[in-house]
C-alpha cells in the first residue's frame, strides 16, 4: 500500500462540479492499493499514518500526531501513485489493485480510524486502473464521467499549511518491489 499525505489549511474534493467532502486543517491522504495488498497493509498503514507526528507543536517542530491535534483527514483513493515510469514513456500500472478491490481496501482504511475516534475521515474513490474516460482518445475534454460504481472523476483542491510532503510504504509493499 503506498500513500502520499499532505498537510492542509483546507480540503475539498470535488465531482461533477459538486463538493463531495471538505476539511479544514486537517490531512489529504492520496492512497493507492498494491495488487497483493491485504488487510494487513490497511492496518499498518492507518496507524501509521494516525501516529506519524508531522503536526508542529507551540515551537514550531513537527512532533505532534493527527490524534493530537483532532486533525480531519480526506482520504482518496488514487491508483496513479503506483505508476512505473522505468521503462518508456508511458506510466505502467500493472502493480496497481483492481478499481473494486482497491474501493474496499481504502473503505477499510477509513473506517479503521473512524473506529478508533482519530477525528473525521472521509473516504473519496475516483479514476479506474485500465479503465478510460468515456469518448477516449477522441475526445480530449476535460468532462466528469458520471459518478456511478465507485468510479468518477474528480477534483482535488489543496490549500497546503506546509511545504512538506510525505511519502509512504507499507512494509510488505517494499518487500515485493
Amino acid at each position: 500500500m503506498r500513500a502520499v499525505l499532505q498537510r492542509v489549511s483546507r480540503a475539498s474534493v470535488s465531482v461533477a462540479g459538486k463538493e463531495r467532502e471538505a476539511i479544514a486543517n486537517g490531512l489529504l491522504v492520496l492512497l493507492a492499493a498494491g495488487r497483493e495488498d491485504t488487510e494487513k497493509d490497511v492496518a499498518w498503514m492507518a496507524d501509521k499514518i494516525v501516529g506519524l507526528r508531522i503536526f508542529e507543536d507551540e515551537l514550531g517542530k513537527m512532533n505532534l500526531s493527527v490524534k493530537d491535534v483532532h486533525a480531519e483527514m480526506i482520504v482518496v483513493s488514487q491508483f496513479t501513485l503506483y505508476g512505473d515510469c522505468r521503462k518508456g514513456r508511458r506510466p505502467s500500472f500493472v502493480r496497481a489493485m483492481e478499481p473494486d478491490r482497491a474501493a474496499l481496501l481504502c473503505d477499510m482504511f477509513a473506517g479503521r480510524r473512524s473506529a478508533l475516534r482519530y477525528g473525521r475521515i472521509r473516504c473519496v474513490h475516483g479514476g479506474c486502473a485500465g479503465q478510460r474516460r468515456p469518448g477516449h482518445p477522441a475526445d480530449r475534454q476535460r468532462r466528469p464521467a458520471p459518478v456511478g460504481n465507485g468510479r468518477f472523476w474528480r477534483r482535488v483542491l489543496i490549500f497546503a499549511d506546509s511545504s512538506g510532503i510525505i511519502g509512504l510504504d507499507s512494509p510488505t509493499s517494499n518487500e515485493r518491489i
